[in-house]
C-alpha cells in the first residue's frame, strides 16, 4: 500500500509497514477505534457468479449458502482428514463473494478453488486493484471507513460463537469479545488520499493488529496453522466451522473428534516474563521441565499485558508454568489454557449392542487421544 510505506516514520516489517514509530501508542489508538492499519499482509480473493454461494458452501467447512448480501463470516478449508489447508474471511456483496485470506496464501487458495469448479457458474480472481484496511469499530476510523465509496467491511466473526459453532474455552469472560474487528476493503484509487488525511495519532502498524490479535486468542492461517492443524486445537470451531450444516471435504474427522475423540493438541495464551528483555520468535520450543510439549506461533507485546504469545501445546502438557527457549535463554511463561485437554467428545453417543461375534472395529471414542 505505497502511500502508507511514505509516511514519515514508517517501518517496514515482513508483510508491510510494521509501525509508524510508537508500536505501543499506535495500539492504543487502534485499541480505541481511532487509527486504521494498512494490511499490506492480506489478500483478498473474489468469487463471482450465480452459483457461487451453493458451491463455496458444498466445499467448506462454513454454512454460507444463504449469506446475505453486507453478511460476514469465517470459513476454512479442509483436507480429506480433516486438517486446516485454507482460511479465509467472507463477506459478499449481492454480486460477488469476498475472501479476505493472509497474502501467502491467496495464489494458493484461488489455485485450488479453479480446480475445485467443474461446470460451477463461479469465477475466481485474486484483486489486485483493492487494499486492505484494518480497523476497530465504533470510532472515528469507522466514520472514516464509512465515507469512502465502494469500501466493503468485513465484520471479524470472532467476537461471538457463532451459529452451528462451538467454543471449547472455558472461560465466562472470552477475550475476543472486547475486540470488534473489522477489514475494510477498498479501491486503491481512494489510498493516496485516505493516507495523505490521516494525522500521526490516526494510523498504526501491523504490529498494533498483531497485539490485539493475540490478546484475543484469534488463530491465523499464516501463524497458527502448520501440516498438522486441525480447527478444534485452536478454537475455530467458534467462528469458522457449522458443526450442522452438510457434508464437506473433512467433516467426517470434525464431527468425530469434536463429538467422540479429543484433538491432539491445543492452543495457549503465555504471558512471558520480560525482565530479560527477549522475545521468542514463532516456531521457539516450549518446554514442561525437561520435556518439549510444542512451540510459539504468535508474538507481541502488548501495550497492556506486557510480552505475550500463543502457542502450540500437546494435549497432555501441564497446565501450570511452562518455559519457552528464545536465543538460549529460558523466558518463564505463564499459561492460560484456552482448548482444554478434554475438548471434545461433547455427544453421549448410546453403545449398541453387539450381535455379531465378528471382530470388533476401533472404538471410535479412542480417536485422536494421543497427546
Amino acid at each position: 500500500m505505497g502511500a502508507f510505506d511514505e509516511r514519515s516514520g514508517a517501518v517496514l516489517g515482513d508483510g508491510g509497514v510494521a509501525h509508524f514509530g510508537d508500536p505501543f501508542r499506535e495500539q492504543r489508538w487502534l485499541a480505541a477505534g481511532e487509527a486504521l492499519v494498512p494490511l499490506d499482509d492480506r489478500a483478498v480473493i473474489e468469487v463471482a457468479g450465480p452459483e457461487r454461494l451453493g458451491w463455496l458452501d458444498s466445499i467448506t467447512s462454513q454454512a454460507v449458502g444463504h449469506l446475505a448480501p453486507g453478511e460476514s463470516t469465517e470459513l476454512l478449508v479442509l483436507d480429506p482428514q480433516g486438517r486446516v489447508e485454507h482460511a479465509a474471511g467472507v463477506v459478499d456483496d449481492g454480486a460477488a463473494t469476498w475472501l479476505i485470506v493472509d497474502a501467502a496464501d491467496a495464489d494458493a487458495l484461488a489455485t485450488w478453488l479453479v480446480r475445485m469448479k467443474f461446470r460451477t457458474q463461479a469465477a475466481v480472481e485474486v484483486r489486485e486493484d483493492v487494499a486492505l484496511v484494518g480497523f476497530v469499530d465504533g470510532g472515528p476510523a469507522s466514520e472514516r471507513i464509512r465515507r469512502i465509496d465502494g469500501a466493503l467491511v468485513w465484520v471479524d466473526p470472532w467476537q461471538h460463537v457463532g451459529a452451528g459453532g462451538h467454543q471449547y474455552a472455558e472461560t465466562p469472560e472470552h477475550p475476543g469479545a472486547d475486540l470488534a474487528w473489522r477489514i475494510a476493503i477498498i479501491p486503491h484509487e481512494h489510498v493516496p488520499e485516505l493516507a495523505a488525511a490521516l494525522t500521526d495519532g490516526e494510523v498504526a502498524g501491523l504490529l498494533a493488529a498483531e497485539a490485539l490479535r493475540v490478546a484475543a486468542w484469534r488463530p491465523r492461517w499464516a501463524s497458527e496453522v502448520d501440516e498438522r492443524s486441525l480447527p478444534h486445537e485452536s478454537d475455530w470451531l467458534r467462528s469458522a466451522v457449522h458443526l450442522n450444516k452438510g457434508c464437506y471435504r473433512g467433516q467426517e474427522t470434525v464431527a468425530k473428534v469434536h463429538n467422540l475423540g479429543h484433538p491432539p493438541r491445543r492452543l495457549a495464551a503465555l504471558h512471558l516474563d520480560g525482565s530479560d528483555a527477549v522475545l521468542p520468535e514463532p516456531g521457539a520450543p516450549v518446554f514442561a521441565g525437561e520435556d518439549e510439549v510444542g512451540h510459539v506461533t504468535s508474538v507481541a507485546r502488548h501495550h497492556e499485558e506486557g510480552p505475550i504469545a500463543l502457542a502450540i501445546l500437546s494435549r497432555r502438557a501441564p497446565v501450570g508454568d511452562l518455559v519457552v527457549r528464545a536465543d538460549g535463554v529460558d523466558i518463564a511463561a505463564s499459561q492460560q489454557v484456552i482448548v482444554p485437554a478434554d475438548a471434545g467428545a461433547t455427544a453421549d453417543v448410546p453403545r449398541l449392542t453387539r450381535l455379531s461375534r465378528r471382530p470388533s472395529a476401533p472404538d471410535p471414542r479412542d480417536v485422536d487421544q494421543r497427546g
